[in-house]
């Protein structure tokens, strides 16, 4: 005796699929039948502070007049007074004097600072106090000009 080639499995398929359709057809004809909204109900306005609005603006309120030297055009100035001392203090944390590297604890800030031998005026060890200036390097600060201090 055959199987039957129409199993449960597809037919449950082909009603899921029909049903969907159907659906769909209903969405679309409600989405014919129902009418647009007007023009005027698509505008948005924006009030004084920005905000989207669908009243208009009342014509017979004042603007607020700007002049003209007022209006900076370009970077804005962002010197807030706070100025960074290019040289600091820390303490040298690690230093593996066989690859070249180390790090500094910057006694101001507390954060961990990299330093290589190339940026080394005099040689240094482990727990020595120094004084270097920073740079940004590709994977974050670099301590450069890296000096004893004088005890």
């Amino acid at each position: 005796m055959a199987r039957p080639k129409e199993t449960y499995n597809k037919k449950e398929k082909e009603k899921l699929k029909l049903q969907k359709r159907k659906e769909k057809e209903a969405r679309k004809v409600e989405r014919k039948s129902s009418p647009g909204r007007s023009f005027e109900e698509m505008l948005a306005y924006t009030d004084e502070f920005g905000n989207l609005s669908d009243t208009p603006p009342d014509p017979t309120k004042k603007k607020k007049e700007i002049k003209e030297e007022d209006i900076v055009l370009g970077a804005r100035n962002t010197d807030d007074g706070s100025f960074e001392q290019p040289i600091r203090e820390g303490i040298v944390s690690f230093f593996n004097t066989s690859k070249g590297y180390g790090f500094i604890k910057d006694l101001e800030t507390k954060e961990s600072i990299f330093v290589h031998i190339n940026g080394l005026v005099d040689s240094v060890n482990e727990n020595d106090k120094v004084n270097f200036e920073t740079e940004r390097g590709p994977k974050g600060m670099n301590a450069v000009n890296v000096t004893l201090v004088k005890k």
